[in-house]
């Protein structure tokens, strides 16, 4: 399946051409995110949204944290989850402020959970997450020992059902506003990794590692 079915529970209903159902679209904008926001109503109708990090590996994402974590002993229950991303491509300034906007990638995805429970399997889900934010780091640092592993759970989200909204491309102001001597356009936002800073205890001799040289000329 490559496009997720458009239902009550995944419609985009504002602005619904802006919306999009296939994976080529979603998953991108899940993969590029740094963070997601996973939304779970509490015992006694409380909603929570709690921001976490998260990696995809195919139709599933992965949670992970401490095994005391109020997120993730919610998600392995298998109760209903809605997990969001965003991701903030430039600020769009048109010439009347009702007009102004921002062009942005988001998705939202609903499914519900399972803790991983088979250490190898875990090892492979906290080894997604590492090359996920540094790839290349997994085998260059050193893996969980029994005591760390323990200590954390990793929770699968199967993603059931998921929609994309994405807007791009100048303002659009009403017909009578563009005679207006107001300037107007897109202010790009783009995210860089920054030149890596060293730990003052680093040991004299440990150079930077290649792997690290390319994440700090890559965007997001």
């Amino acid at each position: 399946m490559s496009e997720f079915a458009k239902t009550e529970q995944n419609r985009v209903r504002r602005l619904p051409a802006r919306g999009a159902y296939d994976k080529a679209t979603i998953y991108p904008i899940v993969d590029q995110a740094l963070i997601c926001y996973v939304g779970l109503v509490e015992e006694g109708g409380q909603p929570v949204i709690i921001p976490t990090l998260h990696a995809r590996r195919d139709d599933e994402i992965l949670l992970h944290g401490a095994t005391t974590s109020r997120l993730l002993k919610y998600a392995a229950t298998g109760a209903p989850l809605c997990i969001t991303v965003a991701n903030i491509d430039g600020l769009v300034l048109a010439r009347s402020v009702f007009h102004h906007s921002v062009n942005y990638r988001s998705a939202v995805l609903f499914g519900r959970g399972a803790l991983v429970e088979n250490e190898d399997e875990k090892m492979a889900a906290l080894a997604a997450f590492t090359e996920k934010l540094i790839p290349g780091r997994w085998d260059d640092a050193r893996g969980p020992n029994a005591v760390e592993l323990k200590a954390t759970s990793v929770v699968a989200v199967t993603i059931e059902s998921a929609s994309a909204k994405v807007r791009t491309g100048p303002p659009k102001d009403d017909d009578e506003d563009y005679a207006l001597d107001v300037w107007a356009g897109v202010v790009p936002i783009q995210q860089h990794f920054g030149a890596p800073e060293a730990d003052p205890l680093l040991n004299d001799h440990v150079a930077l590692p290649g792997y690290l040289h390319a994440l700090c000329n890559r965007s997001l």
